[in-house]
């Protein structure tokens, strides 16, 4: 895969800020030093999670939107690394992979968004979407749980599809988000990875999570109302009216989603004051994220986490590695339990 750059122990070891009387996570986990075939090489070891980056903000550019997407997967392997090893969080289980690196098609996000610039955007998108769909298929293929982090919405398409394909059959997806990311069907985006792979016969049920009122379409709602396999709340009527209760809407949610293999979907739009593409100054707490995750990673059909859309800056990229950090571990807790 050429655009698989391998996470290596000299990163790691780079990475690592060791502590006399401290055991770091960084120390324990599993690594490949070279790879000849994704599948067999993973099938052989004894891990559950197989944990990728994806560095690319092109698909956010490809939608109009704010870029610096790319930076998430750096900013949270060096927080990651350094939690603590203990009977919590055992990293023993967790293969780093390393990352898809995209920084020579990248100079294209500095362009302006002229219509011929987004167009070349959305033609790249496909390669990004070719090896994400690879990467999710083959982990899933090998018997371990793909955990997806950074780059924008557009990746969920590659995960879904992935793990259509390993299962072999059409899958749901319960998404944390202030948008649909159903839109139309125009060119490959962070809008409509959710809509390419239903209509693409991928995606089955599909539930979205917490949407905001203000920026959801008229046009998209009646679509969203009309196809029965789609379900969503909205932040307003969740926190701000206080019509539906939280942890109900969980149970709904997971009614939704978990006959069928699902993957979880947290985008950091939803969550408030976090660095992302879309941020927002009113949004979940970082709390409701993590116990969002702990709920849907419990049940056995959960079969992937992608945490995508935060876009760190220097200044932030401690806090961004930090929460995603978090939302990591509390899945591998609650679905290894």
């Amino acid at each position: 895969m050429q655009n698989l750059v391998l996470f290596t122990s000299k990163d790691r070891d780079t990475l690592l800020k060791l502590r006399k009387g401290e055991s770091k996570f960084g120390e324990h986990i599993q690594l490949i030093s070279n790879l000849t075939n994704i599948y067999d090489d993973i099938s052989s070891l004894d891990v559950d999670y197989v944990i990728f980056g994806i560095s690319e903000d092109i698909g956010v550019y490809a939608n109009y939107g704010q870029t610096g997407t790319y930076k998430a997967w750096e900013a949270s392997v060096k927080v990651l690394l350094n939690i603590q090893n203990n009977s919590y969080t055992n990293p023993n289980r967790v293969l780093i992979l390393g990352h898809l690196d995209y920084s020579e098609a990248r100079n294209i996000v500095n362009k302006k968004p002229s219509k011929k610039n987004i167009a070349k955007a959305r033609d790249f998108v496909d390669t990004i979407d070719k090896d994400v769909t690879y990467l999710v298929s083959s982990i899933v293929k090998a018997g371990k749980t793909p955990i997806i982090i950074g780059g924008g919405h557009n990746n969920a398409y590659g995960n879904i599809k992935g793990l259509s394909l390993a299962k072999n059959e059409r899958v749901n997806v319960i998404n944390f988000d202030a948008h649909t990311d159903f839109r139309a069907e125009e060119g490959r985006h962070s809008g409509n990875g959710f809509s390419y792979t239903y209509a693409e016969g991928f995606l089955k049920n599909y539930f979205i999570f917490g949407l905001h009122e203000n920026y959801t379409s008229d046009k998209l709602l009646k679509t969203l109302n009309k196809v029965k396999a789609i379900k969503y709340n909205t932040y307003e009527a969740l926190e701000v009216r206080n019509e539906l209760i939280y942890n109900t809407e969980l149970e709904r949610g997971l009614s939704h989603v978990s006959t069928k293999f699902f993957g979880i979907e947290i985008d950091c739009d939803a969550i408030e004051n976090i660095p992302s593409s879309a941020a927002t100054p009113s949004g979940f707490s970082v709390k409701q994220a993590r116990q969002f995750v702990h709920y849907f990673a419990k049940h056995e059909n959960a079969s992937y986490l992608h945490i995508c859309e935060a876009a760190p800056t220097s200044k932030t990229e401690t806090k961004v590695g930090k929460l995603i950090t978090y939302l990591i571990t509390d899945f591998i807790k609650a679905n290894g339990h």
